[in-house]
């Protein structure tokens, strides 16, 4: 209806939940606006939206559509993040988490803790990008087309290739296998926005990356994360910046990147 009336949709909630409108969106070729209304709210936040709905709501009324990254994990577009492995438990501990003890960040941090410190799940995975084939051994796999949320963790990748993570390029992060001492000093360096530093993460950026266990069969399937939801997918796992962007409803003056590790409230 939108695109047959040349208007746009609005979206409000959290990441998980603009997802679901901006797969719609996207398809259709019809602009999203966006009003948040989660917890962390990165889309909107490096994109200049501001995270007071009512501010949100006036902004949308004077914006105009302009084409912004996704990215897409075997046909399903992502706006913020998508990982395979630990991450994924962590997403669904939270919700257990904020079922139990309400929705909050410090929710979210503790409940985070704790996934990481129970981490024994390896994944051995043959990863291809371009010419470039390798095998690895990783308890997660995470992808991040936010460099808002890349420089909270303090993991920005180095630019080796044209653009950067959410505009042109995208970044990886791996973890790989590591004791319980060494998790925890893992723990302080997400905390105070020093991920980068920490031994055991290695970060790259990619435009296109095909990810399968060592071991692959045709119905091998594998637990992904995607702005938040959690889903099932059969392997190999193809993860690519897309060529056709979604148009975001965005106030021009207000369309610088977020930056700061700070969370405002």
């Amino acid at each position: 209806m939108a695109v047959a009336r040349d208007t746009a949709v609005i979206a409000v909630g959290g990441d998980g939940s603009l997802n679901t409108v901006a797969q719609a969106a996207h398809a259709a070729g019809c602009a999203m606006g966006v009003i948040p209304y989660g917890t962390f709210n990165y889309f909107a936040r490096t994109h200049g939206i501001a995270t007071e709905p009512a501010a949100a709501a006036r902004q949308v009324l004077q914006a105009r559509p302009v084409p912004v990254q996704v990215g897409a994990i075997n046909e399903r577009i992502f706006l913020v993040n998508a990982s395979l492995g630990i991450y994924p438990e962590l997403l669904q501990d939270r919700e257990a988490y904020k079922a139990r003890f309400g929705r909050s960040r410090w929710v979210a941090f503790v409940a985070a803790g704790a996934t990481l410190l129970r981490a024994q799940r390896r994944l051995r995975l043959h990863i291809e990008t371009g010419s470039a084939v390798r095998d690895v051994q990783t308890l997660t796999l995470f992808v991040g087309n936010n460099r808002l949320q890349l420089q909270q963790f303090g993991a920005e990748p180095e630019d080796t290739i044209a653009g950067t993570p959410g505009d042109g390029s995208m970044a990886a992060l791996m973890l790989r296998p590591i004791g319980t001492l060494s998790m925890l000093k893992l723990m302080l360096h997400g905390a105070m926005g020093r991920l980068g530093e920490a031994a055991g993460v290695e970060s790259f950026e990619f435009k296109h990356m095909v990810v399968k266990p060592t071991l692959c069969t045709d119905h091998t399937e594998l637990v992904v994360a995607f702005d938040g939801e959690v889903a099932r997918m059969r392997a190999p796992i193809d993860i690519r910046v897309l060529e056709k962007p979604l148009y975001l409803l965005q106030n021009p003056d207000q369309a610088a990147t977020a930056t700061g590790s700070e969370f405002p409230a």
